[in-house]
């Protein structure tokens, strides 16, 4: 079977999330603090760069604290170093 994707669209979620996508989501968070994020599948879309939204579990770092997906898309610019472009709760 043959798929084709849109000019632009995302792929669909992969959780087999290789260890390029690894690295690149764990430099892009190095800096966050107070809620850890285990991303659990991943969608890319080619731009001028690449666009990667991961599907995450999320705990806040406090006693009894209760886990939340969340969605974090990180920017990876042709030069230059990837950054978040933002975080979204799901409920």
């Amino acid at each position: 079977m043959e798929t084709s994707l849109m000019t632009g669209a995302y792929t669909a979620f992969n959780s087999k999330i290789s260890d390029d996508e690894k690295q690149i989501f764990e430099r892009a968070t190095q800096g966050l603090h107070g809620v850890n994020y285990q991303p659990i599948a991943v969608a890319t879309q080619v731009v001028a760069g690449t666009n990667y939204k991961f599907f995450c579990n999320t705990k806040v770092t406090a006693l009894k604290a209760i886990t939340q997906p969340a969605m974090i898309t990180i920017f990876q610019p042709l030069k230059g170093e990837e950054h978040i472009s933002s975080i979204e709760l799901c409920k």
